[in-house]
Order: C-alpha cells, then sequence, then structure tokens
C-alpha cells in the first residue's frame, strides 16, 4: 500500500475520523483533549512552538482498521500472519525530505519539539511515538517503540525496563562501555508502527515486517552522525546514542497499557546528536493507553494463533479482551477433534509472550460476549479439573499485582480455564433454551399489526383422526412437541394438543431419551432406569 503517513492523515479527515482546530491551543491541554476526542485532532496551532501536533490517529478500533488498509479489525491479525511469513526486506535511498533542516551541536533543542505530557504524574513531556532502529554487531537489526522523558535541550532517558530485544543491545553495549547508537523516527505510517511493536525474534528485523504490511519494501535513508538508518519518510528524526550509563537514572512515572500510573523507572540515557526534519514537520503524538492498546491486540493475535496451530488446536474464534488491557487475557474457541482438546490448548495460549489469563470455550460460545463466556465457566467447570495455574512463569514488570523494584525479576502466575464441555458429559444437557418460530415471529411485525391464519378446530372426531396421524408420524420418527405442533399446523394448537392428550390417555404415547415424542414400546421409547 503506497500511503504515508500525511496521506492516511487526509483519509482519516475526509472519512470524518480526523478534526482539524486552527486556534491557538496550550500544549499542556492537547492530552486531556485527545482523551475527550471521538477522533483524531490535529493541531495547527500550539503555543509556543513552530509544528503542529497530530494525535489520536489508530486510538479507536475504526481508525486501527482503517490504518492497515483493512475493512474489519479481524483482517489485521491475517495481514499481520502473512508479513510475519513473507516479510519484504527494507529497500536504502540516499535521502530524503526529512532532511530539508538538520540540527547539530549546540543547536540541538528538544525543546523546540511541541512534546506534550499526558497524565499530571508523567515525570516530564515525553515522546510516545518514535521507531527505534538499532544495531548489535553481532544479533543484527532491531526495532520498536520506546519512550523517551526530556530531560535536558539534547538528553532524555529510554524506557526499556522490560525484557526486549534492544534492552539487551543496549546492556551489551554496556557491558562493552560502548554507546549504542539508535534512530527515532517520528511521524511515520502505523504500518511502520505496528512493524515494529510486534515483538520478533532475534535476528529477525521489525522493518521487512513493516515492509510485508506495506506489500513494498520500506525505505531506509542514513542518519549523518551516526552509522544508523531511519524512515525515510518520517516528519521528525533524532540521530542518538544510549549512552553506557547502565540503568542508574530515575526515570518516570509513566502511564501505562494498563490504564494505571506505573511507579518510578531506572534507565540508561540518550544524548540526542542531532534533530532532521521537514521544513513543514507535523509532530506525532501516540495517545496511552488506546492507541497502544490497539496496536497491541493484532500482534497477540497472531502469536497465540501461531502457538495453538503449533499444539495443532483447530481455533474457531480468538478475542484478546480489552478488559485484559489487549496484553493479559484471551478467550479461544476451539473446535473439539479429541479428548484433551481444551488443555492442549490452555497450555500453548499461555506459553505466548506475558499472556497471563486464558479461557477455552467449544465454538457454540459467542468469545465476544462476556456474559456467554461466563455462562460457560459456570456450566462446563469444575475447579479441581479445569482451571490448570502454573506457579514461578515469566510476567510483565507492569503488572501492579507483582512485587516492583529495581533488580527485581518478576515472575507471577499464569492460570487457565478449560470451559469446554467435559468429555463424560452427554452434549445434550447442553442444549439450549431455543424458541419455536424464532426465524418467523417477529414482534415488530405485530406491533405493526400482523396476523396470525387460525387453523381449524377439530370435533372429538376429527381430534380421534389427527391422533392416529400424530401416531403414525412418531411410529416413523420421534418427533419433539413443538415439531408435532408445526407439522400439523392446519388445525389450530388447541386441537393438536387435545390429539396427544388422546393418545397419551389411551397410553400410546412415550418419549425417547431426549424428550422426543414416540409410539409406547417402540425401538425409540425411553427404558425407566433399574433402582439398584
Amino acid at each position: 500500500m503506497q500511503e504515508n503517513f500525511r496521506q492516511f492523515l487526509d483519509r482519516l479527515r475526509q472519512k470524518g475520523e480526523l478534526i482539524d482546530l486552527h486556534q491557538a491551543v496550550d500544549i499542556r491541554h492537547i492530552a486531556t483533549l485527545v482523551d475527550q476526542a471521538k477522533t483524531a485532532l490535529y493541531f495547527h496551532n500550539v503555543i509556543g512552538y513552530d509544528v503542529p501536533v497530530v494525535s489520536g490517529i489508530i486510538r479507536s478500533k475504526e481508525r486501527a482498521t482503517m490504518s492497515m488498509g483493512c475493512d474489519d479489525f479481524s483482517e489485521i491479525e491475517h495481514k499481520l500472519a502473512a508479513a510475519i511469513a513473507k516479510p519484504i526486506p527494507p529497500r536504502h535511498v540516499q535521502g530524503s525530505p526529512t532532511r530539508e533542516v538538520v540540527l547539530v551541536g549546540d543547536d540541538v533543542d528538544l525543546y523546540k519539539l511541541p512534546i506534550p505530557m499526558s497524565s499530571i504524574y508523567d515525570g516530564g513531556p515525553m515522546i510516545t511515538a518514535g521507531v527505534v532502529i538499532a544495531r548489535d554487531p553481532e544479533l543484527g537489526m532491531n526495532s520498536g517503540i520506546y519512550r523517551f522523558i526530556v530531560k535536558e535541550k539534547a538528553l532524555t532517558g529510554i524506557d526499556i525496563v522490560t525484557p526486549n530485544n534492544m534492552r539487551l543491545f543496549a546492556q551489551r553495549a554496556f557491558e562493552r562501555g560502548e554507546p549504542l547508537p539508535i534512530s527515532i523516527s517520528i511521524g511515520t505510517h502505523p504500518f511502520e508502527i505496528t512493524g515494529s511493536g510486534f515483538r520478533a525474534p532475534l535476528g529477525v528485523d521489525e522493518m521487512s515486517i513493516a515492509g510485508g504490511l506495506r506489500g513494498e519494501a520500506v525505505e531506509l535513508a542514513p542518519c549523518s552522525t551516526i552509522d544508523m538508518p531511519y524512515i525515510a519518510d518520517a516528519e521528525i528524526v533524532l540521530e542518538a546514542e544510549i549512552l553506557p550509563t547502565g540503568w542508574t537514572w530515575p526515570e518516570g512515572r509513566f502511564g501505562e497499557f494498563t490504564r494505571l500510573m506505573g511507579g518510578l523507572h531506572w534507565n540508561p540515557l540518550v544524548r540526542i546528536k542531532a534533530i532532521a526534519m521537514r521544513k513543514d514537520a507535523v509532530y506525532y503524538n501516540l495517545h496511552m493507553p488506546w492507541e497502544n492498546t490497539w496496536l497491541a491486540a493484532p500482534t497477540r493475535y497472531t502469536a497465540i494463533r501461531q502457538a495453538l496451530k503449533i499444539a495443532n488446536v483447530q481455533v474457531t474464534g480468538l478475542n484478546v479482551t480489552l478488559g485484559g488491557c489487549a496484553f493479559w487475557h484471551a478467550v479461544i474457541a476451539i473446535k473439539k477433534g479429541a479428548a484433551g482438546d481444551g488443555k492442549n490448548a490452555l497450555l500453548a495460549a499461555l506459553s505466548v509472550m506475558d499472556l497471563k489469563h486464558v479461557v477455552v470455550v467449544d465454538d457454540d460460545i459467542d468469545i465476544n460476549n462476556p456474559t456467554d463466556v461466563e455462562w460457560a465457566i459456570a456450566t462446563r467447570v469444575q475447579g479441581d479439573k479445569d482451571i490448570v495455574i502454573v506457579s514461578g512463569a515469566r510476567a510483565k514488570p507492569l503488572d501492579p499485582s507483582l512485587l516492583q523494584g529495581a533488580g527485581v525479576v518478576p515472575i507471577g502466575a499464569k492460570v487457565g480455564i478449560d470451559a469446554t464441555i467435559p468429555e463424560h458429559i452427554p452434549k445434550e444437557h447442553y442444549e439450549r433454551i431455543t424458541y419455536a418460530y424464532a426465524d418467523t415471529a417477529k414482534v415488530d411485525d405485530y406491533v405493526k399489526g400482523k396476523k396470525d391464519p387460525a387453523g381449524k378446530s377439530g370435533d372429538e372426531r376429527e381430534i380421534e383422526l389427527l391422533a392416529g396421524r400424530i401416531l403414525a408420524a412418531v411410529d416413523k420418527e420421534p418427533l419433539y412437541y413443538t415439531d408435532i405442533a408445526e407439522r400439523f399446523a392446519e388445525y389450530d394448537f388447541n386441537s393438536v394438543a387435545r390429539a396427544l392428550g388422546h393418545l397419551h390417555k389411551t397410553e400410546k404415547l412415550w418419549q425417547d431419551p431426549r424428550g422426543k415424542m414416540c409410539v409406547r414400546g417402540s425401538k425409540f421409547a425411553a427404558v425407566l432406569p433399574v433402582k439398584k
């Protein structure tokens, strides 16, 4: 898809998903206004700055779907899976519009950029949407999204508390006593943001995944002060180095994907060596937590589905829930092929990333309906058999229910609930209440005056004849009471009920084990259990 950042903003604008605000706005109000808005917001006149700010561009399910060029949110998962299967390596070019203005040395001044704060508890103005590209001499390239709190005009921190490849690169550089060069591309298309947000294995370049999402190579251009590339189409690029200071400087607090404020982090420092930008650059501020949430969810879908495929589990539905912050909870519907599939699905899914709680249900459950999922848990689970708890598993440091602090390696519990129908229980025990004529009898039609035709009412002789016809029918195959009423609908229900009553009175009518009407003594008839 040949669309850049600005073209995506235009598409949002045309669809009514972006509002332009031309009046003067205090930068301190931006995060609050974006939180209240139903659309993305473009602030053309930010007091004290020459650069406009846009925010909220992927802060809804609809805009996240649009950003990936999809018609439905569920398509993103499949598009990401295809990009992972067939990545397209980036293409290197010599220059880009991002270098129309270049500031180096003493001219580097982050205070000239309109970097907003978000929460009242934030530790300072924070770069949130920078696609960071780094290289390790032995492990190759890595891209990711990390937050940088501005400390001085050319100095920030970098929030890499969570174990990931970027932290590993920084740790290895620290152990060598060397800075780690990084480029920070701000104002890129969501393709690059989503690709870099996928936690790829070591040796896999996330920009190749971004290329797979695009359907064409991402163009990278060289920085001038460090030997690193940046995203050529970016609005603003910071050329920087993670200094070998180690995790020794206090930073934060941060608003997290959990919708909670995180604590103080200890992080390395980052020296900004150059700022390059377009003459009419636009600053993009990724708004926490929902822009992060809608980015993260598709990556979880893809990783969970891959794990279940390896476990040979047939998945019919998957919901990474917003209540679980799109990181910790998943509801999975499966079609059982063999006994134990529910437990296998749990174990496979719980191995994915930092997934914390998983519920597995049958394919008759609506995984997007919390009441339906809870009903499955209520009616299909025995806690001593169907709840799996794995203690001492790797956990996410941002989990507020775990012990926090510098040097603490977070481990926690993973919980799986097998809410599929137990293998030893007959399936008919789970037949739901289903109302007759639901496909033809619509209340709105009756409110508008619809009338049903009246069936004929039989006299005593006709009732006996009708009873004989019903008996002949159920002698061929057992029928539910409502099926009989429908099959003989030329009579009113009262007549059908009387005919069935006649058969019962003459002791010709019986029921099969499923409750269908049949002939007494026939091969279909239920047998009274023997008392022991």
